[in-house]
C-alpha cells in the first residue's frame, strides 16, 4: 500500500511539549520575597490543569529561594504539576536549557512565559528556538494551536505521571551499585506487543508524531491510514506498551509490517526515547527476528536518516540489518529517494534476561509464505 503515508510530513505548527513558567507576577499574583503572600487565581489554575490534561509538561524557571517558593507551590496545591523545577538565582536561559536537556526535548518544543520583557529577551537571545510569551497571554495559551495537540489519549493525559515515575527510576538507578543488568532485572520490566485496535490508533498516531530520535523513517501515519491498515490482511499494525514496578510507561512503540511471500517488510518502527536505556529496542527487534525465523521469511526494514534518528540506525545495525541486495526484496517497489532498505536473514535469538514479553504469534506462515 502506498499513498500519503509514504512521505515525510512536516507539521505547520510544532506542538509545545513543555511550558516553563516564571512564578512572580506570572503564575501567581505578587512577588514572594517582597509580599510574603501571593495569590493564584482560579483562571490560571485552570490553565495549568488544562495543559496537563493535554499531555503538555510544565516546569518552573524562577528567581527565588527554592525552599520558600516550592513550599508556596505546595501550599497552593499545584506543586505536583511541575517537573524538574529550576528555582534559584542563575540566568533563566540556563534554567530552560537544563530542563529541555533533562527531558530530551528539542528547543522548538519548549515554551517560556514571564512577565518581564528583559527575561524573555534573555531566553530568546540564548535559545532562539524557544517560544516566549508575556504573562498577559497566560489565559489565552490553551486556545493557541501550538498548545493544542492533534490527539488526546490515555497516555497523553497521564504523561506527567509517567515522566515523574521515570525520574524516580533514574534516581534509584543512580543510587544502585552493581551491574546495570541487575538493576534492570530488579525493575520487573514487562513488555506487551499487541495488534492495534481502533481504540489504540490515536496512541499510535501520537507516537509517530512525537518520536523523532527513534523513528526509523520520520514518517507520520495519519489515523485514517492506520485504520485502513489494521483491516488489511497483508499488514500488521502492532502497538508496544511497557510497565514495571514503578508503574506504566504507556505506549512506547509501533511497528508497521507488510507481509510478502518469503518476506516481511518493516515499513515503520518507532519507539519512545524514554525506554531506550531499558533495552526496549533490542528486545523488540529480537522478538521480530524470532517470529520471522518461525515463519521462514526474511526481513527488510525501511530506514531514512534524519538529523535526529542516528540511534535508530545503530539499533538496526546492532541487530544485524545490513544494506545488501537479496532476491527476497523483488516484490517491493523501488525505494523513494533517501530511503534505505536494510536486510536481515533472521536467526534464532536468545530471550531477554531483563524483561518479560507478552506478544502475538506471527510465526505461522500465511498463504503464499513458506521457508526459503
Amino acid at each position: 500500500m502506498t499513498g500519503p503515508a509514504e512521505t515525510v510530513e512536516e507539521s505547520a505548527t510544532v506542538t509545545v511539549k513543555c511550558l516553563v513558567w516564571d512564578l512572580d507576577e506570572t503564575l501567581w499574583q505578587g512577588t514572594l520575597l517582597e509580599d510574603g503572600e501571593v495569590r493564584l487565581t482560579d483562571e490560571v489554575r485552570k490553565v495549568v490543569s488544562e495543559l496537563d490534561s493535554r499531555g503538555i509538561l510544565q516546569s518552573v524557571a524562577s528567581r527565588n529561594d527554592h525552599q520558600h517558593a516550592w513550599a508556596r507551590l505546595e501550599a497552593l496545591g499545584i506543586a505536583e504539576y511541575f517537573v524538574l523545577p529550576e528555582i534559584g538565582w542563575g540566568a533563566k536561559s540556563e534554567s530552560v536549557r537544563r530542563i529541555a536537556d533533562r527531558l530530551g526535548f528539542a528547543h522548538t518544543t519548549i515554551a517560556f512565559v514571564d512577565d518581564r520583557p528583559a527575561e524573555r529577551a534573555e531566553v530568546a537571545f540564548h535559545l532562539p528556538e524557544v517560544r516566549c510569551y508575556p504573562a498577559e497571554q497566560v489565559l489565552a495559551l490553551p486556545t493557541l494551536a501550538e498548545f493544542t495537540p492533534a490527539t488526546s489519549t490515555v497516555d497523553s493525559r497521564r504523561r506527567r505521571q509517567m515522566y515523574q515515575a521515570g525520574f524516580r527510576r533514574e534516581a534509584e538507578r543512580a543510587a544502585t551499585r552493581g551491574p546495570d543488568e541487575a538493576f534492570l532485572r530488579s525493575l520487573d520490566l514487562r513488555m506487551r506487543i499487541g495488534r492495534a485496535t481502533g481504540d489504540e490508533l490515536s496512541r499510535v498516531e501520537e507516537l509517530t508524531l512525537r518520536t523523532s530520535q527513534m523513528n526509523a523513517t520520520g514518517v507520520h501515519y495519519p489515523d485514517a491510514v492506520l485504520r485502513g491498515l489494521i483491516d488489511d490482511p497483508g499488514h500488521e499494525v502492532l502497538v508496544v506498551t511497557m510497565a514495571d514496578r514503578f508503574g506504566p510507561h504507556g505506549a512506547v512503540g509501533v511497528l508497521l509490517l507488510e507481509r510478502h511471500p518469503g518476506l516481511w517488510h518493516l515499513k515503520l518502527l518507532a519507539t519512545s526515547c524514554r525506554v531506550v536505556a531499558y533495552g526496549a529496542g533490542s528486545t523488540l527487534l529480537n522478538w521480530l527476528a524470532g517470529a520471522a525465523v518461525r515463519a521462514g521469511v526474511h526481513l527488510v526494514a525501511d530506514f531514512r536518516a534524519t538529523d535526529r534518528n542516528r540511534m535508530m540506525e545503530i539499533a538496526y545495525r546492532f541487530s544485524g540489518f545490513e544494506e545488501e541486495t537479496c532476491p527476497c526484496a523483488a516484490p517491493l517497489a523501488d525505494a523513494p529517494a533517501g530511503l534505505q532498505r536494510l536486510h536481515l536473514t533472521p536467526q534464532p535469538r536468545e530471550a531477554s534476561t531483563t524483561m518479560t514479553l507478552d506478544a502475538p504469534d506471527l510465526g505461522a506462515p500465511t498463504a503464499g509464505e513458506g521457508p526459503r
